[in-house]
């Protein structure tokens, strides 16, 4: 039997319940939702890549500075003008145009003819100066003559043979003057008539003392210059035929002849080089001048008529050589 204050009690909530069914409600609990497990976040060790190597900066081998040879300067001789006028405008000396351009005789200039015009005085004389260096290509300096001027200089005239096997250019050579004790009294230096001088050709040169010592015991000529030619840019298909000459074996001569061009392109800044020999085989004269066209198309010719002042004489023979060059963007 339970306890009288156990049973009001079941009664009570028995009645509770028997009320709410009655209301119509529905009390439904909603369970406590069971949490997800973590998910577990698996540690994958990844390998040690080695370390991309940086690579040192590059260094490019030294390269050799080149010796600077300066760009030439030309001028065409106009009607009116002088050696002297020309000399003015550009700050150098008769003397030294003579010298660059071979005129032994200023008043065989002729209108068209193309100077070189040479460094200034300064520049020039520290070249003149300068010691004479042994080239590893063999050219040797021949048949040299000398003749004093009127006015107390001297000229030199000789010739360089190439003989180094393989066509050379910016041949430049050297003459010094000695006393008795093998001192030296004066020197001077020029570039030979033929920009291209191929294997065993020739080439004349004329060098000017304009101030010339009044005595000399002997002198020294020496090759100060000369490098491998690029042959790229020159015509080297010139031909000079029918080469005449007429006047005084002592006095002027009048060279007259025709080049050809035996070659397939126009042949353009053409130029004659004439050298002039006596009896003992040595320069006596020499020029380098354009004929009456300077162009010369293929299979075409121009004909030449140049007067030659000889230094020396008498004149046994006169030899004549055609330069050109190939037409390009710098020779329209």
């Amino acid at each position: 039997m339970y306890p009288l204050g156990r049973f009001w009690q079941i009664v009570s909530f028995l009645s509770f319940l028997l009320l709410a069914a009655g209301c119509g409600q529905v009390i439904t609990l909603i369970p406590t939702p069971t949490p997800a497990p973590t998910p577990t976040v698996e540690i994958v060790a990844l390998a040690t890549l080695p370390p991309t190597a940086t690579p040192a900066p590059y260094t490019p081998e030294p390269t050799a500075t080149p010796t600077v040879t300066p760009t030439p300067i030309f001028y065409t001789i106009k009607p009116g003008d002088s050696l002297l006028g020309v000399a003015q405008e550009y700050g150098v000396t008769v003397a030294a145009i003579q010298d660059a351009n071979g005129i032994l005789d200023p008043r065989t200039l002729q209108i068209g003819q193309q100077l070189v015009i040479p460094l200034p005085e300064e520049e020039e004389e520290n070249l003149a100066n300068a010691t004479a260096t042994p080239t590893p290509l063999p050219i040797t300096v021949q048949n040299v003559h000398f003749s004093e001027t009127t006015i107390g200089g001297l000229w030199v005239l000789g010739e360089v043979r190439n003989s180094s096997g393989q066509p050379l250019e910016q041949v430049r050579v050297g003459v010094a003057l000695l006393d008795k004790s093998d001192a030296e009294l004066a020197r001077a230096s020029g570039l030979v008539a033929l920009d291209l001088l191929e294997p065993e050709d020739v080439a004349p040169f004329a060098l000017l003392f304009g101030s010339a010592p009044g005595a000399f015991e002997r002198y020294l000529t020496f090759p100060l210059s000369a490098v491998p030619a690029h042959v790229g840019s020159y015509y080297r298909d010139l031909v000079v035929e029918d080469v005449a000459s007429e006047g005084e074996r002592y006095a002027a001569y009048t060279v007259t002849g025709t080049v050809r061009n035996t070659g397939p392109e126009d042949a353009v800044s053409v130029q004659v080089i004439l050298t002039a020999y006596d009896p003992l085989d040595r320069v006596v004269a020499m020029r380098k001048v354009p004929p009456e066209h300077n162009v010369v198309a293929p299979g075409g010719s121009t004909t030449f008529n140049i007067v030659l002042a000889p230094v020396g004489g008498p004149v046994s023979r006169v030899s004549a050589v055609a330069q050109g060059r190939r037409r390009s963007a710098s020779n329209p």
